[in-house]
């Protein structure tokens, strides 16, 4: 059985890379949001597709993007208290907060989203919009890949938190 510490290496590994990933996607929805706004105001003409494409990579940066958030300590807190904790005390919030509230909550994303999405998957859905984007389910598949990203990086945190606890 791995240790804690590989296992918490490899979900960090994980999330870096896909974070990198991502990077790169916002740069292409810029430069797609770009073309959009000149071939509207440069040459009269739309595309739905490239519309639709904004969206569905829009969706991909910022639900696969929630994990390496987590990880980079980049997601909102109230730390009116939490800033004056000791490393400990910080550990045991970061520890108690992901067992209690982060963990169960994807495990309930996964859960509830599952059959919205095998629906979504069994018709494979496609956009309403006469030339847009014949997907709709990949979109759609974004809400339990976001909540099993964010699992495994919230197990990642909780194991590290409690690294913190133990080995003092």
């Amino acid at each position: 059985m791995p240790s804690p510490h590989a296992v918490v290496h490899v979900i960090d590994r994980i999330t870096e890379l896909s974070g990198r990933l991502l990077a790169w996607l916002a740069l292409a929805m810029g430069l797609v949001t770009a073309v959009i706004v000149v071939m509207r105001y440069g040459f009269n003409t739309n595309s739905i597709f490239a519309q639709e494409m904004v969206t569905y990579m829009h969706g991909c940066l910022f639900m696969l993007g929630a994990a390496y958030a987590l990880k980079a300590g980049a997601h909102v807190r109230v730390d009116i208290f939490y800033r004056d904790f000791s490393e400990r005390g910080k550990a045991w919030v970061n520890a108690l907060g992901g067992i209690v509230f982060l963990l169960p909550f994807c495990v309930f994303v996964i859960v509830v989203s599952w059959q919205f999405v095998t629906e979504s998957w069994a018709i494979r859905e496609i956009s309403s919009e006469p030339g847009g984007i014949p997907a709709v389910f990949l979109l759609k598949s974004l809400i339990p890949a976001m909540a099993i990203n964010l699992l495994l990086q919230g197990i990642a945190e909780t194991l590290r938190s409690a690294l913190v606890l133990v080995e003092d």
